[in-house]
């Protein structure tokens, strides 16, 4: 497990761009954890498309769909002031954890998809 802190804000360009790479079209998951509203899932099961942290707006942006017939519109989910990143590898794909300013958290699942299709080249 790997934790980023806003003091390393240089290093999340780098590993946004390195887990898109490796996970595009896996399976995602995304469930957002509000300290009011409590948990929210937004995503369940959609293909990955991209990561990217916008260092100029201090955003974390997640693109999911968007790259097939069968998922044509992509969906984004934004987070905004992004004060932690954790990054676990896992046999199957990897978890992140986003915590922003608000202290609310962005629970990422990237899973390999079932059929095995998902990755670099697919």
């Amino acid at each position: 497990m790997a934790v980023i802190s806003p003091e390393q804000r240089t290093e999340w360009t780098k590993l946004t761009d390195r887990l898109t790479a490796e996970y595009q079209g896996y399976d995602v998951t995304i469930e957002v954890l509000d300290p009011e509203a409590g948990a929210n899932p937004m995503v369940e099961r959609l293909p990955f498309d991209t990561l990217t942290y916008d260092h100029k707006d201090d955003v974390v942006v997640l693109a999911v769909g968007g790259n097939s017939p069968r998922y044509p519109v992509a969906l984004r989910h934004m987070i905004y002031h992004p004060q932690e990143f954790v990054v676990d590898l896992i046999p199957e794909g990897a978890a992140l954890k986003i915590t922003d300013d608000t202290g609310t958290t962005t629970i990422v699942s990237l899973r390999r998809r079932p059929d095995g299709a998902g990755g670099p080249g697919s």
